[in-house]
């Protein structure tokens, strides 16, 4: 172990001295790494990667032990020399842990702080999940979750929601084991802190293991002047322990004998060593003693699946020149520091990466060693990135049945396919049993509810539902079973995304293949942002489905009212956004949503969805142009002047300005725009295509081609203007672009439609001026 701590402390500060100070360097920025925060954890990750860790683990280590990662899978044989002199550089290893970019030892991204964190939780409940609906795999067992987890991690707000709603849902066989350093980027953690902290975890049902000292200290604690010795290290001060650590073991005694040297046997504990062996004890802390962190973790390990924090103290930049030093997080070595610490490590020039160089062990020793711990198994045949087919998907989904005359929301039609398919007969039969639904407490006003009367609640044990039971009246029939199909989450809207990042991602963790659903004020995503955006970096796939949306809301008034969602659709990556008008486009998308997501070219699929209720049209749709983001209502004549293209539920205002337009244009087009995002991508993808030599015309030149060169558009939709407005560059038309880019306010939709410019009047006016250029 020894050696193994050793071998890991040299190879992640080599990487990143490598990266800044080997490698040429082409613009002369600082490439960065973080050799203080890596050396930290060094014998956490020792003990459990070398000898705790079973295949079937999941971990997520904190983002700037990304290098320590690194080097352990490569003395594990699972990544290449050549990766590592590639650290921070194009095509690369990544600053941080990447799913996408690092490959399949990654099993959760890290680098926005806490989410990684946050993460290993909500993935335990998704393998319970998977586990209590018998989907797992039988060849790879449950496993345990674990965060390695920096200090200034827990300042994050995500975590502590994290941890009430793992608490509800009674989350098993998590570990979080805390790099306590007490240093972040900026300053030393504040004593009192983690007093605080701690008790928060109790309180959550969590189990608090502490790990302050290490052998060395706890035998000279034993010792007469012993208890002195704890009380003196255990009331110093953070920042005076940094600094005492960084000056070394000659300030260590002044310090000491200044304070204890009167104190009967402290001068026999410390008089016979030499000031580097006084500094090796005083820094000997349990995150640095792997014998104290394997008894720590083994008694875990025996003590059965309650949820356990680990707090492990620990020195940032430990066995560094600036280790201490509160200026280190980014620090790094000088090439004369370098030099010296590779002497201090017996590593000959030109050995640098070699795995074996330096140990006092002989190779075939270590090389033995290293085959037979546990984490050194496969997991599965594949490795760690399992396998899971995809859940075959009916050729067309029900379209809701509207009278006529009766009127129908995007948001009511979701609810309305959904139940049908959540009757799992004949076609809808395999997907029924894979959709798994999940809501921050907005589970009935987004139209959920009868999904969930059919599917049930998900709880790892059986709750009866009490109204039911009392035969008291109620829409809602909920009981909570393991066999339900729905997660209930609190109103935080983190968790909402890192629980469907976690489900989104159990067919390669689990090797069980989900569909997940996720519903939320179309608002609110701004306020889980972080984590949606944390959720795509990784690749996961699920449905998101915003609603209601918009100015439509009315009387809601602003704060409810979004206008930048669609703005966020577009550049958001591995996200296809959608905005239908009518339920025909919505059952069209929702089936092609739950295939794309599929794919292994797929993606995550948002829907934006209204509560206005519309007539529904009686027309025969093109799935393809549907889903390739708009189509024409009404075709337009060739070489015309103008066309309105409208989005979402601002449907009727368009129509009823087009009919108006077509007495003075009879030329004019009508065109459904479905997804804004879907026509820039494809665009900009042709225009790259085209820019090589090659490629066709995107969806949106050959809608617009029947247009005069000169014509104008006048586009519509409840959100942000800017998100038609690039369309004016597709052929050098002139585009008026209708929208709404200031707060929202509460009143009805034909006030609040007239007074930020949706209704007909004002298209009809943008049709005018556009006209008129």
């Amino acid at each position: 172990m020894h050696a193994m701590e050793r071998k890991l402390l040299w190879l992640s500060a080599w990487m990143i001295h490598h990266a800044n100070h080997v490698r040429p360097n082409r613009d002369g920025l600082k490439v960065g790494g973080h050799q203080a925060s890596c050396a930290s954890v060094i014998s956490i990750m020792t003990a459990l990667y070398f000898e705790i860790l079973k295949p079937e683990d999941r971990l997520a280590v904190k983002p700037h032990a990304g290098p320590v990662f690194h080097a352990v899978n490569y003395l594990f044989g699972r990544q290449e020399r050549a990766k590592l002199e590639t650290l921070r550089q194009f095509g690369g290893i990544q600053p941080y842990p990447s799913r996408v970019k690092d490959g399949a030892e990654v099993d959760f991204s890290t680098g926005s702080v806490g989410l990684g964190v946050a993460l290993t939780s909500f993935g335990s409940l998704v393998q319970d999940y998977v586990q209590l609906h018998k989907l797992g795999r039988p060849d790879v067992p449950a496993g345990r979750h674990i965060a390695i987890v920096g200090d200034a991690e827990l300042d994050e707000g995500n975590i502590y929601e994290a941890l009430l709603e793992g608490w509800k849902h009674d989350v098993r066989n998590v570990w979080w084991v805390i790099d306590y350093n007490r240093q972040s980027l900026d300053s030393v953690v504040q004593d009192r802190l983690f007093g605080r902290i701690e008790g928060l975890f109790r309180d959550m049902g969590w189990n608090v293991v502490t790990l302050k000292y290490g052998r060395k200290l706890e035998a000279a604690f034993a010792r007469e002047g012993g208890e002195a010795l704890r009380h003196w290290i255990d009331d110093c001060p953070n920042s005076l322990y940094s600094a005492l650590t960084f000056q070394g073991g000659a300030a260590w005694r002044a310090a000491l004998l200044t304070d204890l040297g009167r104190e009967p046997g402290i001068r026999a504990i410390i008089d016979p060593l030499s000031d580097e062996e006084l500094g090796a004890l005083m820094t000997n802390l349990g995150g640095h003693d792997v014998a104290t962190l394997l008894e720590a973790f083994r008694a875990q390990d025996a003590a059965g699946d309650q949820p356990t924090c680990f707090i492990a103290y620990t020195i940032k930049g430990m066995g560094l020149p600036f280790a201490g030093h509160k200026d280190n997080h980014a620090g790094l070595m000088t090439k004369e520091q370098m030099a010296g610490f590779k002497q201090g490590m017996g590593i000959a020039d030109g050995q640098e990466w070699e795995p074996f160089a330096g140990l006092d062990v002989p190779e075939a020793e270590l090389r033995s060693f290293i085959e037979s711990v546990p984490f050194a198994r496969k997991l599965a045949e594949e490795g760690r990135r399992l396998a899971s087919p995809v859940v075959p998907v009916p050729e067309a989904f029900p379209l809701p049945r509207v009278p006529a005359g009766r009127k129908l929301s995007t948001q009511a039609a979701f609810g309305e396919v959904l139940a049908e398919l959540g009757r799992g007969q004949g076609a809808a039969a395999p997907i029924a049993s894979r959709i798994v639904t999940t809501s921050p407490d907005v589970t009935v006003s987004t139209n959920l509810g009868a999904w969930v009367n059919r599917r049930g609640v998900f709880d790892r044990h059986l709750k009866n539902d009490v109204f039911r039971d009392a035969k008291l009246a109620s829409a809602q029939r909920w009981g909570m079973s393991p066999e339900g199909q729905h997660i209930e989450l609190g109103i935080a809207e983190q968790n909402l995304f890192l629980l469907l990042g976690a489900l989104g991602l159990s067919h390669s963790l689990y090797g069980a293949r989900l569909l997940p659903v996720g519903t939320v004020y179309d608002p609110f995503v701004n306020r889980g942002l972080d984590a949606l955006i944390y959720a795509c970096y990784q690749d996961a796939r699920f449905m998101l489905v915003s609603t209601p949306s918009g100015l439509t809301l009315a009387p809601e008034g602003g704060q409810h009212q979004s206008i930048n969602t669609p703005l966020i659709g577009i550049a958001q990556d591995r996200l296809a956004s959608y905005e239908p008008a009518y339920s025909d486009e919505l059952s069209i998308l929702m089936r092609w949503g739950f295939e794309h997501m599929q794919k292994p070219e797929g993606s995550a699929v948002w829907l934006r969805l209204s509560t206005r209720g519309l007539e529904q049209p009686q027309r025969k749709l093109d799935p393809a142009a549907v889903v390739a983001g708009a189509h024409w209502v009404q075709p337009p004549a060739p070489g015309a002047r103008i066309a309105i293209a409208y989005q979402g539920p601002v449907a009727p205002e368009a129509i009823a300005a087009f009919e108006e337009l077509r007495t003075e244009e009879p030329g004019a087009g009508l065109l459904a725009i479905t997804s804004p995002d879907r026509l820039h991508a494809e665009w900009l993808a042709a225009r790259r295509k085209a820019r090589s030599g090659f490629g066709q015309p995107s969806w949106i030149e050959q809608l617009l081609a029947p247009l005069a060169p000169d014509a104008a558009l006048v586009t519509v939709l409840d959100g942000h203007p800017a998100a038609h407005a690039w369309m004016g560059a597709v052929r050098g038309q002139r585009v008026v672009p209708l929208g709404v880019d200031r707060f929202g306010q509460a009143g009805d939709i034909p006030d609040l439609y007239r007074e930020y410019g949706l209704d007909a009047d004002s298209i009809l006016d943008a049709c005018a001026q556009a006209l008129l250029g």
